[in-house]
């Protein structure tokens, strides 16, 4: 009974966990919006999103480090802080969007040969 029990609490703590930025997939978003724009105008859209993004990034990766020690009380020391654990959907949600507006900036730039640079991560 005590195993099941483990096992269930692991689970539920394990999916609560917030996922690190670099986990986190581009949303899809319409490179039409950025259609009327010019190459310049392109470049600083993509700082701009890139600024963000990058705080975006580092509060998710707080939050998903913040999970990680919650995780490891609850299944070792003290199973009540299994529900410190809850991960930031909201931050998740906005990164995946802002790399996918990343992604239609850099698709439209291509188009109109503005020659930006776009950094992958990895």
């Amino acid at each position: 009974m005590r195993v099941v029990a483990y096992t269930a609490l692991t689970a539920l703590v394990v999916n609560g966990c917030a996922s690190s930025s670099d986990k986190i997939t581009a949303a899809y978003v319409s490179p039409l919006q950025y259609e009327s724009y010019n190459c310049r105008q392109l470049a600083e859209e993509a700082q701009r999103v890139t600024r963000r993004a990058s705080e975006a990034a580092g509060s998710q990766d707080s939050q998903a480090s913040k999970d990680a020690v919650a995780t490891a009380v609850a299944v070792v020391v003290f199973w009540p802080a299994a529900f410190m654990v809850g991960g930031d959907r909201n931050t998740a949600a906005e990164l995946g969007r802002l790399k996918g507006e990343l992604e239609a900036i850099e698709q439209v730039s291509i188009r109109k040969n503005c020659g930006i640079q776009f950094r992958r991560e990895g």
